[in-house]
């Protein structure tokens, strides 16, 4: 059985979410064909991303496709959350120079208090979860019945995005040890307590 109550496997949910992004490549190929148009761009460079802790408030889950400026097409998964806590941030961004060689812009922050945010969305190629416990949650929803969590305005609009595609929401979540490769973020508000950017000379990412 799928699921158990309060709780569920990452390893099984994750299994699930295949065909949202066998769905999100069926459509890349037909904007490929002409037959869509994209909403929006991405640069297109992948990014890590990981938290120590993310507790979300209201959870959606669903296959999309980004656009880079150029036309690449890029499958991915989107996480939303209507509102999110989150412990342990890190950001990180390898920036090659010329001459210079690669430089890695590196942004943590809620080390000493939680990271606040709303309408939080991660636009990722890969994730990966060390535990994750959901509460009210439901798989295979269909995208555009999602209620207990936020779909992105952006991607709502887009004829990337189909109400009758396959989703995941719950109610809430406590996710630990994420990574997650990530080509996009985005957040209505995003408040970063003990911020800290720094510049440094070669490769070091958050992991």
């Amino acid at each position: 059985m799928l699921l158990r109550a309060g709780r569920t496997s990452w390893k099984r949910f994750a299994a699930v979410l295949v065909p949202s992004v066998t769905a999100a490549a069926a459509l890349g190929i037909s904007m490929a064909q002409g037959a869509l148009a994209a909403s929006f761009f991405i640069s297109g460079q992948k990014f890590p991303v990981s938290v120590d802790t993310l507790n979300a408030h209201g959870l959606s889950i669903y296959g999309m496709v980004d656009v880079t400026r150029k036309g690449a097409l890029v499958p991915v998964v989107v996480t939303g959350a209507s509102r999110a806590e989150i412990s342990g941030l890190c950001l990180s961004v390898v920036v090659p120079i010329p001459v210079l060689g690669p430089y890695t812009l590196r942004l943590t922050g809620g080390e000493k208090s939680q990271v606040q945010a709303k309408n939080l969305f991660l636009d990722a190629t890969s994730l990966s979860i060390g535990q994750a416990n959901f509460d009210g949650i439901d798989i295979g929803v269909a995208a555009g019945a999602v209620s207990k969590g936020p779909i992105n305005p952006a991607d709502r609009s887009s004829r990337f995005f189909d109400p009758n595609g396959f989703a995941q929401q719950a109610d809430s979540a406590t996710l630990s040890d994420v990574h997650a490769t990530t080509v996009a973020v985005s957040a209505a508000t995003f408040n970063i307590p003990d911020l800290d950017v720094k510049l440094k000379q070669g490769q070091h990412e958050c992991f």
